[in-house]
């Protein structure tokens, strides 16, 4: 089973960025913190062609919100 993922898999980064990180506020992370913050989780590996941008992060960040409701 393949226990990897990347910036596509944008519920999959929410899930274990608030398992990761339970004190972070995600209304308060710039896009370059959070970038490095998904680059660290374990399991998380770029995909050639997939590269982060701003519309990424803001679904990654948005997505991290809703987890927290």
């Amino acid at each position: 089973m393949n226990n990897t993922f990347h910036w596509l898999d944008v519920v999959q980064i929410a899930e274990a960025l608030v398992d990761a990180h339970p004190d972070i506020d995600p209304l308060t992370i710039a896009f370059p913190k959070l970038k490095s913050l998904v680059q660290a989780l374990k399991g998380f590996q770029e995909q050639p062609g997939h590269p982060s941008n701003e519309k990424i992060l803001e679904a990654i960040q948005q997505a991290w919100i809703d987890e927290l409701k």
